[in-house]
C-alpha cells in the first residue's frame, strides 16, 4: 500500500502514567515533516495535557473526567487536540514505540491480530512497560480496526549482536527465552542512520554510544550493528539510572529474600523505584538537581554514575576490539556538560582528547583532532525513527 500525498502519521509511546505523541506530515515527494508533539502526563492521577503545533500555538492544561483516567481516554484527548491541527489531512497510520519484541522480532511489524497475540504473550518479559504500549495499539484498533499500525522494538536493534554476546551462563533449557534483549534501541538506530553524514569515519567504524538520561544504557556499534550493549534481560541492567540499580550481583537479591524477607514485588519496587541516582543521592533522580547540589550524598550518586560508564566503556570497547569515537546522547547525554568532560577525562586511555570549549558549547564534536578516536554529542529522535519505519511498512 502506497502513502497518498498530504497524509499523517501519528507516532504514540505510552508509558505508565504518560502517553507521548509526535505528529508527521508526509509531503507530495514523500518527506516526513514534523508537525505536532506533546504528551498527556498523570494518567490516573492529576493528567494534564501538553502540546504544541505547527504554528507556535500550544497547550497546556490539566483534563478532568474520563479525559485523562487512563489510556484510552489520554489518548482521545490526543486526537482531539490533534484533529484541530489536521485540517482535514488524513491519517495513513499510527507508530508504536513496543519495548520488548522477544527474540523473534528483529525489524518492525505491521500489527494485526496474530503479532498483537504474540506481543501479549512477552508481558512477562517487560511487566512495567509492555501492558502500556500495547493498550495504546488496542485502543487504536478500536477506534478504527481499519487503520494500519506499526509496532516498533526497542529490542529489535540488538538481535544483530553475536550469540554469545547475548546469552547467559544458565542451563540450556532457559536460554531461548532468558538472554540479553538490550533496550534503547530506536535510540541507537537513530544515532547510527544520522553518522554518514555528521561523521562519515565513525559510520563504518567501532563506536561506542552513552544514551544517558533517566533510564540509561551503552551500546557498541561496528559499521552501523549492535555489537553489545550494558542493558540485558530487563532495563535494569548496566548502569546505574535515576531511579533503577543498573548491574547488582545476583546473591544480593537472594541474601534480602532470606534476610529481609522481601518478595518479588518488593525487590521489583526497590530496584525499579527506590534505587540508581535517587537511591544513593537520597535526593533525587534528576541530575541537574544533584549537579547544583552540595550534599555529599549527590556527589556520590555522580561518581558512581561517571565510574560505572568508565568501566562499560571499557567492555565495550573489548568488545569492538577498539574504539574510534564515543557518543552521548539523551537528556543527560546532551545537556550535562560536566558529566561528559568526566567521562571523557577518565576515557584518555583510549585516546580521546576532551575540547573544552566545544563541550561546553555543546558539540557535536567536543574531542580535539589530536586523539586517536573522537567524541561526539547527537541529539537523539526516537519518535522520527518510528515514523520512518511506519512509512516504510506503510509503502511496502
Amino acid at each position: 500500500m502506497t502513502a497518498p500525498p498530504a497524509t499523517a502519521l501519528l507516532v504514540l509511546n505510552a508509558g505508565s502514567s504518560s502517553v507521548k505523541f509526535a505528529l508527521y506530515r508526509i509531503d507530495s515527494a514523500g518527506e516526513l515533516q514534523a508537525t505536532a508533539q506533546g504528551e498527556v502526563d498523570g494518567i490516573g492521577t492529576q493528567p494534564r495535557l501538553s502540546a504544541h503545533g505547527p504554528q507556535g500555538d500550544a497547550v497546556d492544561r490539566p483534563l478532568s473526567g474520563s479525559a485523562g483516567a487512563d489510556h484510552r481516554g489520554a489518548i482521545a484527548s490526543i486526537q482531539g487536540w490533534l484533529r484541530e491541527h489536521l485540517d482535514g489531512t488524513p491519517l495513513a497510520a499510527v507508530g508504536h514505540r513496543v519495548v520488548h519484541g522477544g527474540p523473534h522480532y528483529a525489524a518492525p511489524v505491521r500489527v494485526d491480530a496474530a503479532v498483537l497475540d504474540a506481543l501479549e504473550r512477552l508481558v512477562p518479559l517487560a511487566p512495567l512497560h509492555q501492558p502500556h504500549n500495547l493498550a495504546a495499539i488496542h485502543v487504536i484498533r478500536d477506534a478504527d480496526p481499519a487503520l494500519p499500525q506499526v509496532a516498533c522494538f526497542d529490542t529489535a536493534f540488538h538481535r544483530s549482536q553475536p550469540a554469545v554476546a547475548q546469552s547467559f551462563a544458565l542451563p540450556h533449557e532457559l536460554t531461548d527465552t532468558v538472554r540479553r534483549y538490550g533496550f534503547h534501541g530506536l535510540s541507537y538506530e537513530y544515532v547510527a542512520s544520522v553518522l554518514p553524514a555528521l561523521a562519515p569515519r565513525l559510520a563504518g567504524g567501532r563506536v561506542v554510544v552513552a544514551h544517558l538520561g533517566n533510564g540509561a544504557s551503552m551500546c557498541a556499534i561496528r559499521a552501523g550493528r549492535s555489537v553489545a550493549t550494558t542493558m540485558g534481560f530487563t532495563a535494569l541492567d548496566g548502569l546505574p539510572m535515576g531511579t533503577r540499580s543498573g548491574a547488582v550481583d545476583p546473591g544480593v537479591l537472594l541474601y534480602l529474600m532470606d534476610e529481609h524477607h522481601m518478595d518479588a514485588r518488593a525487590l521489583e519496587h526497590l530496584l525499579y523505584e527506590r534505587s540508581g541516582l535517587l537511591g544513593v543521592s537520597g535526593l533525587s533522580n534528576d541530575m541537574r538537581v544533584l549537579l547544583a547540589s552540595d550534599d555529599p550524598h549527590a556527589r556520590a550518586a555522580i561518581d558512581l554514575f561517571v565510574y560505572r560508564i568508565g568501566r562499560e566503556l571499557g567492555s565495550l570497547t573489548a568488545a569492538l576490539g577498539g574504539l574510534d569515537g564515543l557518543i552521548f546522547t539523551a537528556g543527560i547525554g546532551e545537556h550535562a556538560a560536566e558529566i561528559r568532560a568526566r567521562v571523557c577525562r577518565d576515557a584518555a586511555w583510549l585516546g580521546l582528547e576532551l575540547d573544552e570549549a566545544a563541550n561546553r558549547a555543546g558539540g557535536p564534536c567536543i574531542s580535539t583532532a589530536r586523539g586517536a578516536a573522537s567524541a561526539w554529542v547527537v541529539p537523539t529522535d526516537e519518535n522520527l525513527m518510528i515514523a520512518r519505519h511506519t512509512l516504510r511498512l506503510l509503502r511496502a
